[in-house]
């Protein structure tokens, strides 16, 4: 017998108390049968009226909306932002909230995840609780930062620049977005039509003064033609191999950090914080303190950001080995790190191409992996290695949780642990563990 299909909750209300934050931008609330409710648009302690946005009956858990605020938190703004709110642009996920409130909420998440997914209290971890907002970002409420140097602009039928809304493919068109940079703000994205192209993606380099378009056209459409108001190079995506192919101008930008240049080819991984390359530089450096002569791993290296900064700490006598997956960024990798004869960088997978190192032992390590994490694969070979620190970077604490289980497991413990809120009116939060080996665990 056929089962009947579920009914959906979809434009469903509920009248609920908010209760906290969890990963992912959103809170939790409870409906009166016990269904859980992740709830955008919310504030822990408020009460308000929810819409659902995804579920069914008996679903595990419902999404929703705030669509009516009964009872606000004191942590409560008016969005900034005009496009912001239900069922609009999914690009910001705490317009509405002060950011003292946006750093704790980030600080609350990840001492979750610390505690559920490895066992750790923050003191454990060598924490203090804290959420260090970047240089410049120290802003009162109702302001906010201009922050984001790389931003990708959908693009809908009408070939108008927008945002994705959010979980969606569809497009809020913008006239302006708040959080990007200046030399993003400059290229006047928004202000163009783009016919035939499916994104739009404006880059503006750190301590330069290169711009940077790149353009993926929808099947068959021809690239318009490109005039903005200072020098741009121009890039494309190509529609049989997906690679970045140069149009006109560089195909590179220049980034600087820790006082080097570095070449960042085809929109490849660089920090979209201004001060977030430099920031993690430093907190690594001092988290490893590096002697010279010392040998180190830097894992997913990108273009050699903690390669350079490694290199240049442990001297003539001192060796790195980079590890990195993306073909142009072991090109420019190379490239920057040219002046530095004691550095490698070797293209691959790292769980393929660290076995094959036939590396044993070594004295620091850095990993900064995608948002996945490591894994407890690429954890155990690590951990066997011997490092006397290892610096982990991580885009999302629950990935690290997972992986300081597997760190505990090959005999390592978290010697400190800092937060930084790199992405500012986002859920998104950059952390920094520090790790040495331990004979008991943590």
């Amino acid at each position: 017998m056929q089962e009947e299909p579920k009914k959906t909750l979809v434009g469903t209300e509920y009248e609920v108390e908010i209760g906290p934050v969890a990963h992912g931008g959103h809170c939790i609330a409870r409906t009166d049968e016990g269904q859980v409710l992740f709830v955008r648009h919310t504030l822990p302690g408020e009460r308000v009226v929810a819409r659902v946005t995804e579920g069914e009956e008996g679903a595990r858990f419902l999404r929703a909306d705030a669509v009516r605020i009964l009872e606000a938190s004191k942590d409560r703004v008016e969005a900034p932002c005009p496009f912001s709110g239900p069922g609009r642009c999914g690009g910001c996920d705490w317009q509405h909230a002060k950011p003292g409130a946006q750093r704790r909420m980030k600080g609350e998440v990840i001492a979750e995840q610390l505690q559920r997914l490895a066992g750790l209290t923050p003191e454990e971890a060598g924490w203090d609780g804290t959420v260090m907002p970047a240089e410049g970002d120290k802003l009162p409420p109702g302001e906010v930062p201009a922050w984001r140097t790389r931003v990708q602009y959908a693009v809908d039928a009408e070939g108008h620049a927008g945002l994705r809304k959010h979980r969606s493919h569809e497009v809020e068109r913008i006239d302006h977005c708040m959080i990007a940079a200046p030399g993003v703000d400059e290229l006047g994205i928004e202000k163009r039509e783009w016919t035939g192209m499916e994104s739009v993606e404006a880059i503006a380099a750190t301590g330069s003064q290169d711009r940077q378009v790149i353009l993926t056209p929808r099947p068959g459409a021809r690239l318009p033609i490109v005039e903005l108001d200072r020098p741009v190079s121009v890039m494309r995506v190509g529609e049989k191999d997906g690679g970045v192919h140069r149009v006109h101008g560089r195909p590179f930008v220049r980034e600087r950090a820790d006082g080097r240049t570095h070449r960042v080819g085809s929109g490849g991984f660089w920090q979209v914080h201004p001060k977030a390359a430099d920031t993690l530089v430093t907190a690594v450096m001092q988290g490893l303190l590096p002697r010279k002569g010392e040998t180190a791993l830097d894992l997913y290296c990108g273009v050699g950001l903690f390669a350079g900064a490694l290199a240049d700490r442990l001297g003539e006598a001192g060796a790195v080995l980079g590890i990195e997956s993306g073909k142009r960024a072991v090109e420019d990798a190379r490239h920057n790190l040219a002046d530095f004869p004691r550095v490698r960088v070797e293209q691959g997978k790292v769980e393929t191409v660290l076995p094959r190192t036939g590396i044993t032992d070594v004295d620091l390590i850095v990993l900064d992996p995608p948002r996945a994490g490591a894994g407890r694969t690429t954890v155990t070979h690590l951990a066997s290695l011997g490092a006397r620190r290892i610096a982990y970077v991580a885009c999302d604490p629950a990935a690290l949780s997972r992986d300081l289980a597997y760190f505990r497991e090959g005999g390592y413990r978290v010697r400190t642990l800092r937060a930084f809120d790199l992405f500012p009116m986002t859920s998104h939060v950059e952390c920094l563990a520090i790790l040495e080996p331990t004979e008991k665990g943590f």
